[in-house]
């Protein structure tokens, strides 16, 4: 991706178009701004009846100006502050993630059922924990990732290594979400991120230090920077800066800044600073869950937006640049990551509701067959989908957030109705389907 050029600044609406300044002013309040193009989108638009595209979009920095909100403690290398717009794409999609995610909304019964939410929160950690190490360059089919984490066995290589650290991170995000944030806290996360995948292990949980070369942001597929971030001697302040803003109130001086705005904007600050060596990625999407958590959108920890911006990751890395380009207004950042949001949330609730029949129907098969928990009937439903798979205590207790000993039972009892087979792998016990699973389940108990 080619790095964006700035925008015309709206002082040179003044400089260079003085006799237009008034009739351009004039037309701002009634040109549709309902996309927020950036300038490399918008001249290559044609504009409205009567405007030049530089007069165009002068005029919609206008009206964007008087709608700007100054973000505090934020800013640029060059100290420009970081600003975004009240913008109606922005508002409907803050309004939306309240309504969804803070429990304003009736929610996907099973994700707010204790009996079943455990199931669904540990498949989400570890979409999120696969995601987020892939979209970073990490190596490893979702499944085989997904199977050394359920076995918690440990991991073969480095991309491997990658994804179990991002795991154990937004396990332990869940834990510190209750309290402040602090710099130890960030470095802590980091460290859990990085460690045993760095070339150098010394820099795991620290900032790089003044005097050492700054790791630019490249776009690998052409081999170009895109972002040189501050030098290291700012980045002290910027952490403090950085923490400070996390933990500020919603209403500061009279300034209401919306938790998930804040939210959003401190994943883009961390990932702008870069202060690390290596996984500032991975960190900055790790404080926006913290962030997201700490403020009492409880639903977050049920979804993986790394699973979106995998699949679709140019306008994420593109919006980033559309915000440096545009004396950093942040209000792009925020289109591209409350769409990511809306996404994610529909496809949990598809994903719950769609599990939710799933189960729904295997229980009406199995309605005479004995009583059968939850967990049970999702490893049925998992093994008939996956009739190779095995299961063993420690798959069964991290899949469902148990004990080793519930564990066991469970995978007990489906023996014992002859659904498993049990056969010893060295000095454990792994569990198999027996060949033809459904049509035994058709069967009469044994």
């Amino acid at each position: 991706m080619k790095p964006l050029p700035p925008t015309p600044a709206l002082n040179d609406l003044f400089r260079l178009l003085p006799d237009r300044v008034a009739a351009v002013l004039e037309r701002s309040a009634g040109l549709d701004d309902s996309a927020y193009l950036h300038w490399e989108s918008l001249r290559h638009r044609k504009p409205p009846g009567g405007l030049s595209d530089r007069e165009w979009w002068f005029a919609l920095k206008w009206r964007r100006s008087s709608a700007a909100v100054r973000v505090p403690l934020l800013r640029a290398t060059n100290d420009t502050p970081l600003t975004y717009t009240r913008h109606a794409r922005v508002e409907l999609g803050v309004s939306k993630m309240d309504r969804l995610l803070a429990g304003r909304q009736a929610l996907p019964q099973a994700a707010a059922n204790p009996a079943t939410r455990d199931q669904y929160l540990a498949s989400s950690l570890m979409e999120e924990a696969i995601h987020s190490s892939l979209f970073e360059g990490a190596v490893s089919t979702r499944e085989a990732a997904k199977d050394m984490l359920r076995s918690r066995r440990e991991p073969m290589n480095r991309d491997e290594r990658m994804i179990l650290n991002n795991f154990r991170a937004m396990e332990r995000l869940r834990e510190m979400a209750a309290a402040p944030l602090s710099l130890e806290g960030i470095l802590e996360l980091h460290r859990i991120l990085t460690d045993g995948t760095l070339d150098d292990p010394g820099q795991a949980g620290r900032v790089q230090r003044p005097g050492e070369v700054r790791v630019d942001v490249i776009d690998h597929r052409v081999n170009r920077v895109v972002h040189t971030p501050p030098p290291a001697e700012q980045l002290p302040d910027r952490m403090a800066a950085l923490v400070e803003f996390a933990n500020a109130p919603d209403i500061e001086n009279s300034q209401y800044l919306h938790p998930v705005i804040r939210s959003i904007l401190l994943h883009f600050q961390l990932a702008y600073d870069h202060p690390f060596y290596d996984g500032n990625g991975r960190t900055a999407r790790a404080l926006f869950y913290w962030s997201m958590l700490h403020r009492g959108y409880w639903l977050a920890e049920f979804f993986s937006i790394s699973r979106l911006l995998y699949r679709n990751r140019r306008p994420y890395e593109l919006a980033y640049q559309q915000v440096e380009s545009d004396a950093q207004d942040a209000t792009y950042f925020l289109i591209q990551q409350l769409e990511v949001l809306d996404q994610a949330v529909a496809e949990l609730f598809a994903y719950v509701e769609r599990k939710g029949r799933a189960q729904l129907s295997l229980r009406r098969r199995l309605v005479d067959r004995g009583d059968l928990n939850h967990r049970q009937l999702a490893l049925l439903d998992h093994a008939l989908r996956r009739p190779e798979a095995e299961y063993t205590h420690d798959s069964h207790a991290t899949s469902h957030r148990i004990s080793g000993v519930t564990a066991r039972t469970d995978l007990l009892g489906l023996v014992a109705k002859g659904w498993l087979r049990q056969v010893r792998v060295g000095r454990r016990v792994h569990y198999l389907p027996i060949d033809q699973l459904e049509a035994r389940m058709q069967q009469p108990d044994p």
